[in-house]
């Protein structure tokens, strides 16, 4: 071997601390002539500089890997130059002067950092020592007061002991990590901590003073009665009693964190959110009619209301709100007794005269409020003696909705309460009277402070807005409809609305008061070059039907339309305000407090607005365009006017037992537990553990979307099973999609039917051979015997064991039958008869395929599974695991068109234009370190839809594989990918695979390709197939190669071998 062969090499398999004294090398000095001498020469002369520089000491510099053509290369091409007279390979930048941005060393970037390879602390399972097993996170992080929640750690563990508030120092442990280093356990005792203003303490604590953090365990906190729940990158720990009291978010670096007294955060961090997290302060202070601050984020943590975002607003100045709010200290009060049920107290003020008259004549508004769920009504008079009327209405109304009778009515001494005709109403149904003492209003301090709320709020509104005076009566009642959803002092945990209804609220319909809106202008009432659309100002929700309160600027009248087409959060123009706004006189009798909009006077039309999202139209896209809108008002316009909230599946028990249908799905549930004789009460065992349960809900759905059934799965914990102790083997397999295309291709062929049967609750049948224990359902607990557990005869969902214990029963049946099982595809049976024909099973879980020759046989064992299992007969198949089958006489068609319309609704390009093919030709995509980084939640949602896509379509499937690389941290680049391979589903919705019928033959046939090089970041090639069966494709694959090779030739062999490997499997399957 030449001289400058092994200088090459020798260059290529340096470690990334001489990748710049390798720049400098072969940028300075001529490679081809250069001997090994010179070489090793000009290295020790760096390794000296490094040792004078004290950086760290390098091994092995002259190494070279065993597979050297794996390493980078310093020439392209088949030769070691290209061009004419150039020398030396490929020209490189010097990085000489680059500074990292982490470790602030010269050499390299940033994203070539050696930082960046921290390894994780992994444990070693074994009996001895206690089990620690965190990754390791930035020092930044890494505070004394920053709690981490680990599930693989046994113990609670604290490295600070001024926390402690008793320890023991006479405990002794340790602590095993995995690369076998004990951590000493100095003492275990109880700690203190402060999260969010609560005092805990967490008992049984490890103090070991060499930890770097922090740990919760969430096993220990399971063993202490708490419930953990990880879901939507959020953690949250539930008390059996006082509910929530953690929540946290998922870190960057994937951690779940809990911060104790006070909250830490880097300037860095502040820098980037802040003006972010300010705009969305604001702009959801302004849809709550300006609530504080504080109860935004109450309403947040608690989970109150659905769909408000996380954000913080201490910092945050309102200019309204203290132009709204201002006002004298407040009297001191204090409640010595409170309302027990609904009804039992009701508290009522009139507010007014306000001036200016609204456009209707009203003049005062009535409040009633509930003392005990606060929830408020509010009712606009003319005159106070219309006051008697309202009370009656009112009356009727709550006391038909609640079931309940009022018992007594608080109000202050006004001449509307007095009046003979009231007393003589409240006498005769029994409603006692309670009257506030002269000129002390404060007894009556729950109205007279609810007046106050609900005028202070009015005049933001108006304010806000620049909105005329005489839309007070509107203003009223949109702040009763914030007020009954926002939280009170009084109410733990809840809204008043929930309070009254038990029912949760949602607030996804919340717009900001006064904002413009586009209705749709009905064919009768406009000609044929009218515009379409008029501009109405947001007024309301009605609350008769499901419709909006609006108006229109050039005229002087209330009107609400159907065909509602887009809101925008943003201040109404002023040329569309031109009205009067007279009244600049304010009336101090008005600084009073009501509650909530029930009802609305005469001169309002209502008009409903369905569920269905309206896409604008062309005509009106021009009201969302860039150019006057913000990024913002155009995200929350396409976010917040979206309203379908219908089928929604319940997460809580709670929830699903207000309903009749999830009561009867939960019904069905336990019968069929019942009915297969899975569990048997008893009493723990002292040395037994038992596993929790919990409901899960899903709304099944058909091929076209329609609901089937709505179904309720009770679920055992699993995570807190110990393996060797309460489960011993887990795993269980599952049929390969490109094993299903081949049956149905086959099946095709020959003119076979393809029939699918539906187990139900399959892994209920699965039997236990562990003693494993079970607490009792919610709902479904036994009477007098609540502390009984269930000891499982039989598998349950959840249980780790369960797949196992499932397909061990079924494949054993197979077996009984006279099945043959496949030694490369296990899921996969067949039996032939003495005649010679022939009967194909293939298994994924619970649903079953069977097709063959022998309709007899077929039909024999089809009567064996139902009689042995608890079956549905689906008869022929049409639609298995979210692909939709047509079986006709000429052939068999497979597609995934309602996925992939699901897809572009979800996605929000069911409207796009098409394009005619999934990715630009030679389009190049990289990872863009430059690029604006994007959603990588949405970026992973997409590509994942896709993924599941490509069951069907072979045609996306190298598109699809290409953006998948990128999900760590996707740019706007790869999001434009993305889009365009959904732009190309808009036009191929409807395609798929036809297997055509055939008398002949057929053979295997397969296609293999592969790139060179297409990775421009690690030069890696990328390689595919599609195996052809019966004119349509069976299986198919694009992965990039593990390796970097050398030449053209290289990845072609390596594409071309692994497809040999698995062609000699699918023959094998096939024979």
């Amino acid at each position: 071997m030449t001289d400058s062969k092994i200088v090459q090499k020798i260059l290529r398999t340096l470690t990334d601390q001489y990748t710049y004294v390798v720049v400098s090398i072969e940028e300075s000095q001529d490679i081809e002539a250069m001997s090994v001498d010179e070489l090793q020469n000009s290295l020790t002369t760096h390794e000296q500089k490094f040792s004078r520089n004290g950086k760290e000491e390098v091994d092995h510099v002259l190494k070279v890997e065993e597979r050297y053509g794996y390493g980078g290369r310093s020439s392209r091409g088949r030769g070691g130059s290209r061009g004419r007279g150039r020398s030396g390979g490929r020209q490189y930048t010097s990085k000489a002067m680059v500074q990292c941005f982490k470790c602030h060393k010269l050499g390299h970037f940033q994203y070539e950092c050696p930082k960046w390879s921290n390894k994780a602390h992994y444990t070693e399972m074994e009996d001895e020592g206690d089990l620690l097993l965190m990754a390791q996170i930035d020092e930044q992080e890494s505070k004394k007061c920053m709690w981490f929640i680990d599930s693989g750690c046994s113990n609670h563990m604290c490295k600070d002991e001024n926390m402690f508030i008793n320890l023991d120092r006479t405990f002794t442990h340790s602590v095993k990590l995995g690369n076998n280093d004990k951590l000493q356990v100095a003492g275990r005792g109880n700690v203190r901590i402060c999260i969010q203003g609560a005092n805990y303490t967490i008992t049984d604590v490890y103090y070991v003073p060499t930890l770097k953090s922090n740990l919760l365990s969430v096993g220990q906190l399971q063993d202490k009665g708490l419930a953990i729940l990880f879901k939507g990158g959020t953690c949250c720990v539930y008390h059996p009693k006082r509910g929530e009291i953690i929540r946290t978010m998922m870190t960057a670096n994937r951690m779940f964190t809990v911060t104790s007294d006070y909250k830490i955060q880097t300037e860095q961090t502040r820098e980037c959110l802040q003006a972010t997290s300010n705009e969305m302060s604001m702009l959801w202070h302004q849809r709550y009619g300006h609530l504080h601050f504080k109860g935004l984020k109450i309403l947040h943590d608690k989970e109150m209301v659905k769909g408000l975002p996380n954000f913080k607003g201490d910092n945050i100045v309102c200019t309204d709100c203290l132009n709204a709010k201002q006002t004298r200290a407040p009297i001191p009060k204090q409640s010595n007794w409170r309302a027990t049920s609904t009804l039992e107290l009701i508290h009522s003020d009139l507010c007014g005269p306000i001036s200016p008259t609204s456009n209707s004549g009203k003049r005062y508004f009535l409040c009633f409020i509930d003392d005990y769920s606060r929830k408020g009504w509010v009712y606009l008079l003319i005159n106070k003696s219309d006051t008697l009327c309202h009370f009656k209405t009112f009356k009727a109304l709550v006391e038909n909705e609640s079931g309940k009778h009022i018992k007594c009515l608080r109000t202050d001494r006004g001449g509307e309460y007095l009046s003979g005709e009231f007393n003589v109403y409240c006498n005769e149904h029994g409603i006692k009277r309670q009257l506030t003492n002269p000129y002390t209003p404060q007894q009556n301090g729950v109205a007279e402070r609810r007046n106050r709320t609900v005028m202070n709020m009015v005049r933001a509104f108006l304010s806000a807005k620049n909105m005329p005076k005489t839309l007070w009566p509107e203003a009223v009642n949109w702040t009763f409809y914030i007020l009954n959803r926002c939280p009170t002092l009084v109410i733990k945990d809840m809204t008043p609305q929930e309070a009254w209804s038990r029912m949760k609220p949602s607030v996804d319909n919340l717009k900001v008061w006064g904002c413009l809106a586009h209705v749709h202008v009905p064919n009768a009432h406009r000609s044929k070059l009218d515009n379409r659309s008029s501009i109405c100002i947001f007024l309301g929700i009605s609350h008769e039907t499901k419709g909006t309160i609006e108006e229109e600027p050039q005229v002087e009248h209330h009107q609400g339309e159907h065909d509602q087409e887009a809101v925008h959060d943003h201040q109404p123009e002023e040329d569309v305000l031109q009205q009067n706004n007279d009244g600049d006189q304010e009336d101090n009798t008005a600084e009073i407090d009501a509650a909530t909009p029930e009802q609305q006077h005469n001169n309002q039309r209502r008009v409903g607005r369905n569920q269905r999202t309206h896409r604008a139209p062309r005509w009106l896209q021009d009201y969302v365009s860039g150019s006057e809108l913000s990024e913002d008002e155009v995200y929350m316009a396409q976010v917040y006017m979206v309203q379908d909230t219908e089928g929604d599946d319940p997460i809580f028990f709670e929830e699903a037992v207000k309903l009749a249908t999830w009561r009867q799905a939960m019904d069905v549930e336990i019968n069929s537990i019942i009915k297969n004789k899975t569990w048997t009460l008893t009493e723990l065992p002292s040395n037994c553990k038992r596993i929790g349960v919990k409901w899960i809900y899903k709304t099944k759905r058909d091929e076209k979307g329609e609901i089937v059934k709505h179904k309720a799965r009770l679920v055992a914990k699993g995570y807190s099973q110990k393996e060797g102790v309460d489960y011993s083997e887990v795993y269980a397999p599952v049929a390969r999609m490109d094993t299903v295309r081949m049956i149905i291709s086959m099946a095709a062929k020959k003119d076979w039917k393809i029939l699918q049967l539906d187990v139900k609750s399959a892994f209920l049948h699965g039997e236990l051979i562990e003693d494993v224990y079970i607490e009792q359902p919610r709902g479904y607990e036994c009477k007098g015997n609540e502390h009984m557990v269930y000891k499982l005869h039989k598998a349950l969902y959840g249980l780790k064991q369960a797949p196992r214990a499932w397909f061990s029963r079924i494949e054993k049946h197979f077996l009984d039958e006279g099945f043959e099982e496949n030694r490369n595809e296990h899921t996969l049976f067949t039996k032939r008869s003495r005649e010679g024909r022939m009967i194909i099973v293939s298994l994924y879980v619970d649903d079953l395929i069977i097709t063959g020759d022998d309709e007899k046989l077929i039909a024999q064992f089809k009567s064996s599974l139902i009689k042995e299992f608890d079956m549905t007969d689906l008869g022929r198949m049409s639609y298995f695991l979210g692909i939709e089958v047509i079986q006709r006489d000429d052939g068999i068609f497979i597609s995934q068109k309602s996925y992939a319309e699901a897809v572009l609704k979800r996605f929000g390009m069911f409207d796009c234009n098409p394009v005619s093919s999934p990715i630009s030709p030679g389009l190049k995509v990289n990872y863009d370190r430059e690029g604006k980084l994007v959603d990588d939640t949405l970026y992973k949602q997409i590509v994942g839809s896709l993924m599941y896509l490509t069951s069907t379509r072979p045609d996306i499937m190298y598109a699809t594989c290409l953006i998948s690389r990128y999900m760590a941290k996707p740019t706007e680049l790869h999001l434009q990918v993305a889009k365009r391979i959904l732009r190309y589903l808009k036009g191929s919705t409807q395609c798929g695979i036809f297997y055509t019928r055939s008398k002949s033959e057929g053979d295997l046939m397969v296609y293999t390709d592969s790139d060179y090089a297409g990775d421009s970041d690690d030069r890696k090639s990328t390689s595919g197939y599609v195996f052809l069966m019966n004119s349509g494709a069976v299986a198919w694959s694009s992965k990039k190669q593990p390796i970097v090779t050398l030449s053209t030739t290289e990845p072609e062999f390596v594409a071309a071998t692994l497809r040999a490997m698995l062609g000699m499997v699918d023959l094998e399957d096939i024979s």
